[in-house]
């Protein structure tokens, strides 16, 4: 654990004092030779149009690209959250799939997390021809009846609507999609603004047919806008700790319909598994489709395809941006705890969006509070809504081991060593991982290379102005490599390596 000890010893000074913590984590996060080359892959078309400005967050980008997701027979497919599914022929040229802003008029794209916000194929995709989707919709004149209404809330107090769809095609090697759809889940937000809708849906990629996992949707944990969406409903902490809610909920379910199952149903059309944890806890108020819970805005999930270990990064209040270990049934702490902190809302005269320090004990591990802490995380002197979070298991050596992630606004690369993530899953909340940030270089045509920033890219495929954010995502491919795509300028690019002889610009 020694690799641990500098990093801790600078934020446990900060922990000393019970008053409120100005500076989360002194220690900047620093670059330590990690470079990798990025390359540009595929574009997908300008949708400035699509949607009228009024009705865009982002009226001024070339294309809002939120996932890019790859079949076993090697198609590759990315959506625009402006309402579109690309399929990308021969990997590079992108042709519309699937039309979702058509199918649902009342769709809202005026969040920076809203329109088409993303998808996923069923793992036998060839064989049945399923795809996921979530999408954004208003609930003014909507006359789709929510399967979840926040506790304490009517249908009066509904604002807008987070939909999960299943699609069927027709024909799976279809170039295009044709078929029909049945609604999974609707929910309803009842906050001013269209903040933490559901971010997102996957599939175990580690669960063979046949185990108990296999076929399985886990659907990413979030708030729902009661940390910050606007107006007297938001920044509601009795909200986010109860089990009788979807509020900071990850999601287990059986997609299938319980008339096809003869299971038990969840609140919508679809089937509690009967190995969740939940189900058969003994109290009739939780609910069983829960996996964990706590989330503020755990948009991104993935696994280790090594050994099945699931991750998490969930987007912090005004402090900490966390990547968390998911475990069945863990409590990871929100509005109680930001990171290794107690929340400003739990503490006599602090507010939402101030952190205070938690007791020593806690932090040790000595007393245990019921709550499951981050593995690693940074503090917003270095970003402001982290993403990502993918083990890579690609061919490029200096990445092998690590933890991919980014933060969305600010476009920076990060990274974290696998193994220490997992040695700082041990029950002691002050135990976290070293983060390390990644050096991104482009090749030029002479051969030299050349550091740039995310951001710099984005910024020079949009015409060379400022860009207020990267809005920076990422993917993986089949075969491991990793994807970074913005929603501002609409490109896909690749990581491809930097381990090279090559002269740097710097030494020409």
């Amino acid at each position: 654990m020694t690799r641990f000890v500098a990093f801790m010893a600078v934020l446990l000074a900060a922990l000393g004092a019970a008053a409120q913590v100005s500076d989360p984590i002194p220690t900047p996060v620093t670059t330590r030779g990690l470079r990798v080359e990025i390359r540009d892959v595929a574009r997908l078309p300008d949708s400035r149009g699509l949607r009228p400005a009024s009705e865009d967050t982002a009226p001024g980008a070339w294309a809002r690209v939120s996932f890019v997701r790859e079949l076993p027979d090697g198609r590759r497919f990315a959506n625009d959250s402006r309402g579109r599914l690309y399929v990308l022929e021969n990997g590079t040229q992108p042709r519309v799939y699937l039309d979702l802003a058509a199918a649902f008029p009342l769709g809202f794209y005026r969040s920076l997390q809203s329109g088409f916000i993303g998808f996923t194929f069923h793992p036998e995709f060839d064989r049945n021809g399923l795809l996921y989707t979530v999408h954004g919709e208003k609930a003014e004149g909507n006359p789709g009846v929510p399967h979840f209404i926040p506790p304490g809330f009517g249908s009066a107090d509904v604002t807008y609507h987070t939909v999960v769809t299943e699609w069927r095609a027709a024909n799976p090697r279809a170039q295009a999609f044709a078929g029909g759809h049945r609604e999974l889940l609707r929910v309803a937000h009842v906050v001013n603004n269209y903040f933490h809708p559901i971010g997102s849906l996957e599939f175990n990629p580690t669960a063979k047919p046949g185990s108990p996992d296999y076929g399985l949707l886990y659907i990413g944990g979030t708030d729902f806008g009661f940390s910050n969406g606007g107006g007297p409903r938001a920044s509601n902490p009795g909200q986010t700790q109860r089990l009788d809610t979807l509020v900071t909920a990850m999601l287990r379910i059986d997609p299938r319909s319980p008339g096809v199952t003869r299971a038990v149903k969840g609140l919508g059309d679809y089937t509690i598994p009967r190995i969740n944890k939940f189900a058969s806890d003994g109290d009739p108020k939780t609910l069983g489709e829960i996996y964990a819970y706590g989330f503020r805005n755990a948009h991104r999930l993935s696994w280790d395809l090594s050994d099945g270990t699931l991750f998490a990064v969930d987007i912090g209040m005004s402090n900490i941006e966390e990547i968390n270990i998911v475990r069945e049934g863990g409590n990871y702490g929100w509005m109680r705890r930001e990171g290794l902190f107690d929340n400003g809302v739990n503490v006599p005269g602090g507010t939402l969006g101030v952190v205070f320090p938690l007791p020593a004990d806690i932090l040790d591990g000595k007393t245990k509070d019921g709550f499951t802490y981050p593995v690693a995380m940074y503090d917003h002197g270095e970003g402001v809504s982290i993403t990502g979070g993918v083990v890579y298991s690609g061919r490029i050596p200096a990445l092998r081991g690590k933890f991919l992630f980014g933060d969305i606004m600010r476009g920076r690369v990060f990274a974290a060593d696998v193994a220490a993530l997992k040695a700082a899953d041990d029950g002691i909340p002050r135990t976290v991982a070293p983060i390390e940030e990644v050096q991104l270089v482009v090749r030029e045509p002479n051969g030299t290379t050349r550091d740039v920033t995310f951001r710099e890219l984005a910024e020079r495929t949009m015409g060379g102005g400022p860009l207020m954010r990267a809005d920076l995502h990422m993917g993986v491919a089949r075969d491991g490599e990793i994807f970074l795509t913005s929603r501002q300028d609409g490109m896909i690019r690749m990581l491809v390596g930097s381990d090279t002889p090559a002269r740097t610009s710097a030494e020409r």
